[in-house]
């Protein structure tokens, strides 16, 4: 077992022999920064007990709604880099937030490090089921004649900036209506409130499945399995419109780079276990096994491209 005096050291030690015998002395907590229920919270639920093994300890979920996402990401950025508390992340916390808002508790670039993804989330167009539009060209040209209104989840969320990259590239006008989370702008939808709906798949499959909504187009490079006759805004003529919902874990910077490979190693097996699997497949997410330098990466090229976007629309949210 390594002391915790000795954290400081770690870097100097071999990272393979530090990662290998690194032997967690307490439970972790897994700061979530959507309230119970949700799919964050879910996810990490479920991968939390296929980590608890590994790790020889409990993980907690600790759920810190409200703010933004601010509340949370502080909470771990300000913690102790020893391995055992993590934030789930989103593109949200951080891609998004250093350009929504003017000033924040911590740096998210220099105060995080990425341990690695969990899954991303294929994002539709959607449609109630009732609408007389069939497709995503009838789409645009009653879009060009009267705007729709489209709900998200919430403003300057991952569906929310999509939905603006497709409309400038497809060229039509929308009305965005934002929700505080995706099933109720889904509900509504459904209910004729709001025309339409740029959703991840998690929220849209249950409702495409009951004949209540209708798919028009999946912003992915290639069809996904779980709704295979729907196109791809790259054979729709988009070829750079792709966008996804994420997931991923990350830590504070000061966590050693030993501890961070092996918390990865311990994340994609757990992601790779049958259970986890199995319900990632059912909604069509997207597992993306990688290292966490791979991870750190992804956010940093996404980073170049939503942050310039979100300050061009001048959406703030202080």
């Amino acid at each position: 077992m390594i002391p915790r005096r000795s954290l400081a050291l770690l870097p100097l030690a071999p990272a393979a022999a530090v990662a290998q015998n690194w032997t967690p002395e307490r439970p972790a907590r897994w700061v979530v920064s959507y309230g119970a229920g949700g799919p964050a919270d879910s996810f990490a639920r479920l991968i939390a007990r296929q980590m608890q093994p590994r790790l020889g300890q409990n993980v907690v979920v600790d759920n810190r709604p409200g703010g933004g996402g601010v509340l949370a990401t502080e909470t771990v950025a300000r913690s102790a880099g020893d391995g055992l508390t993590w934030l789930m992340v989103d593109n949200g916390l951080v891609v998004y937030a250093p350009a929504l808002y003017a000033r924040l508790p911590y740096d998210a670039d220099a105060d995080l490090t990425g341990v690695g993804f969990i899954g991303r989330f294929p994002l539709f167009l959607v449609v109630r089921a009732a609408s007389p539009i069939t497709s995503f060209a009838e789409y645009v040209a009653a879009a060009r004649t009267r705007p729709p209104s489209y709900g998200t989840g919430g403003v300057a969320s991952p569906q929310h900036l999509a939905m603006e990259v497709l409309r400038r590239a497809a060229g039509f006008e929308a009305q965005h209506v934002p929700y505080r989370n995706s099933p109720s702008a889904l509900q509504d939808m459904l209910a004729g409130a709001v025309d339409s709906m740029l959703t991840d798949s998690a929220s849209a499959m249950p409702a495409v499945r009951g004949g209540q909504a209708r798919l028009l187009a999946v912003l992915s490079p290639e069809r996904v399995p779980v709704a295979p006759e729907v196109p791809t805004t790259r054979e729709l003529g988009l070829p750079d419109v792709v966008a996804f919902a994420w997931l991923g874990m990350s830590v504070p910077a000061a966590t050693p780079a030993p501890i961070v490979a092996r918390l990865n190693t311990w994340l994609n097996e757990a992601i790779a276990e049958p259970e986890v699997a199995s319900v990632m497949a059912r909604i069509s997410a997207e597992p993306v096994p990688g290292d966490a330098a791979a991870f750190n990466a992804q956010i940093r090229a996404e980073a170049a491209r939503w942050r310039p976007l979100i300050r061009d629309l001048g959406i703030r949210l202080d």
